[in-house]
């Protein structure tokens, strides 16, 4: 489902960074821990495509997505990729639910207000459908990332950091709302973190 080979990037001379290669099936869960400064969320731009590699391959299914043109990139993307990122991201102007339509618009994908419903439902916020975001707390507006990486049904889930900022019990409730919401879709997660916590979680683990 997703396999890096020889994988390395380079922001300039003195900031490089040469990855493992990774092997991860239909649905497995994964956890890449690594302390701060060690290319964690570098990877997981990798893996998104959000950076391109300087050297080696990001083959997601059967798609080697280092090779498509941005354009192609952001449709794959779109539609098979979900991410996660440590700070939520929306567009202020838009409730909860139009946010989540444009992630759909984006994609090239039919707009599926019961598909998000449906979602929203699942993660307990359905009645914030019609909210802004920023009015949300920190534990909706999560949720809200989530639903929005999940909205258009990716084969590949990224997160990164989820739980850096939570205390035991919300850090816990965070990563069985993952792995569900993973099981729920059949889809591969990967989560990028320094939470040693997360171990006990994982039996599937990458050290940087």
């Amino acid at each position: 489902m997703l396999k890096t080979y020889n994988l390395n990037y380079a922001y300039d001379a003195a900031n490089s960074f040469s990855f493992p290669d990774i092997q991860c099936g239909e649905g497995e869960k994964w956890l890449v821990l690594g302390q701060s400064g060690c290319g964690k969320t570098t990877l997981l731009h990798l893996l998104g495509g959000l950076l391109k590699p300087k050297q080696g391959d990001v083959i997601v299914g059967k798609t080697t997505i280092n090779k498509l043109s941005n354009a192609e990139l952001d449709k794959f993307r779109g539609k098979h990729i979900g991410i996660i990122f440590q700070r939520p991201h929306f567009i202020r102007a838009l409730t909860v639910g139009e946010n989540l339509q444009l992630a759909q618009k984006l994609a090239g994908i039919p707009q599926n207000k019961t598909r998000i419903e449906t979602l929203l439902n699942r993660l307990n916020i359905g009645n914030k459908i019609n909210s802004k975001p920023h009015n949300l707390s920190q534990g909706e507006q999560q949720r809200v990332s989530i639903a929005r990486a999940l909205v258009n049904g990716p084969d590949l889930i990224l997160a990164d950091e989820p739980t850096s900022a939570l205390d035991d019990k919300n850090t816990h409730e965070v990563i069985k709302l993952l792995e569900n919401q993973a099981e729920e879709e059949n889809a591969t997660l990967v989560i990028v973190t320094h939470d040693s916590r997360l171990k006990e979680y994982f039996k599937k683990q990458i050290l940087l």
